[in-house]
């Protein structure tokens, strides 16, 4: 059950509200987020809501089946949007393009990939600058100074910033320089990361597990959710299968199920999503075809010279490909009301 409290409420109301939910045998959790207040109760009893519905200072109230409460669609019928502000925004109705190379290199690329995006349209870029590698040899990012030059060119030109946070005490000197905060694959279980999210107001992208079920990835956004942050993405980027002629298999099945569970914006990462550049096009679009609210995917002005990743990257002229097709695509989709 969910209490959707009302904005202000003193603290004997609610005090009496948790009293009256305590009787009925349910465990109540205090959730604070950027605009709400929330009671999130936990009990195996049925309780009629009314008797709830009527105290002083609750605004609404809901019951839950789902273990992820929080993040569920059977409270919160009403997509989320997740506006970024100068008009970009991330949610249903609308597609979010995301590209950019799977590391930040240097300023001469960075500066041209951002002339590439302001061509083409798109408002996002993608970027890391701390970097997991499976080998500890490869290329691991360009640190917080990499960051700073990354901001610097994109605000200029007025493109947004997500890029990957690796651990907890990266999230404060990150926090000036990025515009959504992405948890990588291999950190999606990293609880003590994703509760740290939950306290900042920026946007989380949390991106599936490299073996990790739908439910698995919906428990994770639920920890942010509950930490008190309402703006979180989830993302399909592929998962570990006993399949080898592809990095991963893209679960195209993922996309709906994920818009049916929860109200949250749903993107689509095509690039480790099968990890092969001839293919990242149209795993794209089938990713779009199938509900999504975006793409991420890697690009470079020479994917060769890509200090990582380069087998999955795309070129600038392939980039402005996707974005072509990825925006038909998304056209054609909303014309069939799919």
């Amino acid at each position: 059950m969910i209490v959707h409290l009302e904005q202000g409420i003193n603290d004997h109301a609610k005090q009496g509200i948790i009293a009256t939910i305590t009787e009925a045998g349910f465990k109540t959790n205090e959730v604070k987020t950027q605009s709400a207040h929330y009671l999130v109760c936990i009990g195996s009893r049925d309780v009629d809501l009314r008797r709830v519905g009527y105290l002083q200072g609750v605004k609404d109230v809901f019951h839950i089946s789902d273990a992820y409460k929080l993040v569920s669609r059977k409270w919160r019928v009403e997509p989320t949007s997740i506006d970024l502000g100068d008009g970009v925004r991330i949610g249903e109705g609308s597609m979010a393009i995301m590209l950019g190379p799977c590391s930040i290199e240097n300023e001469e690329k960075t500066l041209h990939t951002v002339q590439h995006l302001k061509e083409q349209g798109v408002r996002m870029m993608r970027g890391g600058v701390f970097k997991p590698r499976s080998s500890p040899y490869a290329f691991r990012g360009s640190g917080i100074e990499g960051l700073k030059m990354f901001h610097a060119i994109c605000k200029e030109h007025g493109i947004k910033i997500i890029t990957e946070v690796m651990e907890i005490s990266q999230i404060e000197p990150m926090y000036p320089y990025i515009d959504v905060f992405q948890v990588g694959a291999r950190n999606s279980l990293n609880f003590n990361l994703l509760d740290a999210l939950g306290s900042t107001d920026k946007p989380v992208m949390i991106k599936r597990g490299i073996s990790g079920t739908i439910e698995e990835l919906l428990y994770s956004a639920e920890y942010v959710f509950s930490g008190g942050n309402e703006k979180v993405i989830l993302c399909e980027r592929g998962i570990r299968t006993f399949e080898r002629a592809a990095r991963n298999t893209f679960d195209v099945n993922a996309i709906p199920i994920l818009k049916d569970k929860s109200h949250l914006p749903v993107v689509v990462d095509p690039s480790h999503g099968v990890g092969i550049r001839e293919y990242v096009i149209p795993i794209a679009l089938a990713g779009v075809i199938a509900g999504a609210d975006g793409v991420i995917a890697e690009i470079h002005e020479r994917p060769e010279e890509a200090l990582s990743d380069s087998q999955q990257t795309l070129s600038f002229q392939e980039s402005a490909m996707l974005i072509n097709r990825v925006r038909k695509t998304f056209d054609l989709r909303q014309s069939f009301n799919v």
